[in-house]
């Protein structure tokens, strides 16, 4: 009878706080629908009310379906927790799929305007975002959320930190994609770049992003091997520093209670500043550092070998984190940006190659004694090629950023080419190469088809070398365009000439957009037909991989 006592189960403070906050949220979210100022919020509110009801229920049934305890251990070894990993990683290729195909809407809406029917909904100034926030955010967001809490685990080799936490983050975080898409369909937005959603998104968000740091931090200190592991250090970097970049730049007084609207405390260049601050770092820190963590785990693994300098991965990790804070202000060169806070920014651009190009040697190096890997690992050669990628475009920044090409390339499409260099070269394909290792091994199944991501390669491979040629050749041509004179000192092309010149490119734009994502189509049902595979992947043995 003591027994029975002693083991009976008991709701967790995690649980019971949870289900408590979610309630309060709920009932706060049904006052807001009712009171707010516009349908739009109203309808804001609703989708609150309904993921706070369903986050209440979802979090009792869990109560009554869990063991009385969930071991650390199962045979001595870790009992890892891969349900948020699996759930981040299926949301990223639906997210990745989402967003490829909004980016070539729009991309056709340039080419050919009457795309945008007239309706205000999918008029390119709405859809834009919701094509950058969907990419970077929805699809390059989840694929490090599922990266990081699985390197986390393995390299600690410790269950992470908390059962109703980690799915929080996961499902809290594309909850808060799901608003802030919709908000900008429905015209709600700050329109500060990378940072469009409004006060009460960016609230949730905060909310979201404190527990997935307390998350990665306490499983990295309940860690069983004692060292932490270099791609968990860029992890951990990329969660604090966004934190920081979004707490500052999203600082705001909301007009009320009741309505989407709010005002920036910043004001002027000072706001400016704070945006590219905010805006060159969440490219620094959510797009390079945050990717190079999965490079420095996934590349080892998929080569089976260990990378190539650990101190130059340490001397990458330092050099990196000091010197991007300080890029952010060559995006203001020629503006009411003092002189010397412009100089500053480009002086540090130009110092971010050298470890750029060092965390780039030591990826690629990693392959050393396993080069022919290449000729037969289609996956392995994505990954590599993107590092590739980020090698040319952390040469190209800093080259961008020195003032007198700078007054050539800004604000032209050179920089639309240079951002998708980076963009789908780099973080794209170590995206890609990171899901194509990480669901099969989720799922204890082997890739379906290699022959399927040779394709994926080559296809995608041709749309970026189209996509960022076109933008390289559109943005030159209109710079020129823009800054030249007649002999009497007037401008010699009319803005609309300018336009009119781009047409072709906009169109050879749209074509690379269509193959990059049909090569993300392709990736889709690969990985699909992998989860819905009935044959299991042979058990690992008891080695440990090169980077664990």
């Amino acid at each position: 009878m003591a027994n029975l006592l002693t083991a009976r189960k008991t709701m967790t403070i995690g649980e019971g706080g949870s289900a408590l906050a979610f309630v309060g949220l709920a009932l706060l979210s049904i006052v807001v629908a009712a009171k707010a100022y516009t349908p739009e919020f109203a309808f804001h509110a609703y989708l609150f009310t309904a993921a706070s009801t369903a986050a209440v229920f979802a979090i009792i049934n869990r109560y009554y379906e869990r063991p009385i305890e969930t071991p650390l251990t199962v045979d001595g070894k870790p009992n890892y927790n891969m349900g948020p990993v699996k759930f981040a990683s299926v949301a990223a290729v639906f997210w990745g799929i989402a967003g490829f195909t909004v980016g070539l809407y729009i991309a056709l809406e340039l080419a050919f305007p009457f795309l945008n029917l007239d309706l205000p909904w999918i008029t390119f100034g709405r859809l834009r975002p919701l094509h950058t926030s969907a990419v970077i955010f929805a699809f390059g967001g989840n694929v490090l959320i599922a990266t990081s809490l699985y390197v986390v685990q393995r390299t600690c080799r410790a269950r992470l930190v908390g059962e109703i936490a980690p799915w929080f983050v996961v499902l809290g975080y594309n909850f808060f994609i799901v608003i802030a898409g919709t908000g900008y369909l429905l015209g709600i937005t700050q329109s500060k770049e990378y940072a469009e959603p409004e006060w009460y998104s960016d609230l949730f968000l905060t909310v979201v992003w404190v527990v997935y740091f307390l998350v990665y931090l306490g499983t990295i200190m309940r860690r069983t091997e004692p060292h932490i592991y270099v791609a968990n250090w860029f992890y951990l970097a990329f969660i604090v520093t966004i934190a920081v970049l979004h707490l500052g730049n999203n600082a705001s007084v909301p007009v009320s209670l009741f309505s989407p609207k709010s005002y920036i405390v910043w004001s002027g260049v000072q706001d400016a500043m704070v945006q590219w601050w905010y805006g060159h770092n969440a490219v620094g820190f959510f797009l390079t550092a945050g990717f190079l963590g999965i490079m420095y785990y996934f590349i080892p693994k998929r080569a089976d070998r260990p990378v190539y300098s650990y101190r130059l991965s340490i001397i990458h990790f330092w050099s990196l984190i000091f010197l991007y804070i300080w890029a952010g202000p060559h995006h203001l060169h020629y503006t009411a940006l003092p002189d010397w806070a412009q100089t500053l920014g480009m002086t540090f651009s130009i110092m971010l190659w050298m470890p750029s190009w060092g965390g780039m040697i030591n990826g690629i190096m990693t392959l050393s004694g396993a080069w022919d890997k290449l000729r037969t690992d289609p996956v392995l050669r994505m990954m590599v090629v993107s590092v590739a990628f980020y090698g040319m475009s952390t040469f190209e920044g800093p080259m961008m950023s020195v003032k007198i090409v700078n007054s050539l390339s800004h604000y032209t499409d050179w920089t639309i080419g240079h951002v998708h260099s980076g963009a789908l070269g780099w973080v794209g394909y170590i995206s890609f190469g990171a899901l194509y290792c990480l669901i099969p091994w989720l799922w204890n199944r082997p890739l379906y088809s290699l022959k399927l991501v040779n394709w994926h390669f080559w296809i995608s491979t041709i749309g970026i070398v189209l996509y960022i040629s076109a933008m390289w050749v559109s943005g030159i041509l209109q710079g020129l365009m823009w800054r030249a004179y007649t002999s009497l000192g007037f401008l010699e092309y009319s803005f609309v000439e300018t336009v009119e010149a781009m047409h072709p490119f906009y169109v050879i734009r749209a074509l690379g957009g269509l193959l990059f994502l049909a090569g993300a189509l392709l990736m889709a049902f690969n990985l699909w037909k992998t989860v819905n595979s009935a044959v299991s992947a042979a058990p690992a043995g008891l080695r440990l991989a090169p980077a664990e």
